[in-house]
């Protein structure tokens, strides 16, 4: 799983669930549109968690 967002906070937050969940991985986390459309490029995760 990627995970996108502006906010760093919303970030950390978002990953210490998904850690806390069996079986999910985290792949990546980007801080904003460009790094995530890069780092889905590189890593190939299964889900893009994003914000609008």
């Amino acid at each position: 799983m990627l995970v996108a967002d502006d906010q760093a906070l919303i970030r950390t937050g978002l990953i210490a669930l998904v850690n806390a969940v069996s079986g999910l991985e985290i792949a990546g986390e980007a801080a904003d549109g460009e790094q995530a459309v890069a780092l889905t490029a590189e890593t190939h995760p299964d889900v893009v968690l994003t914000s609008c």
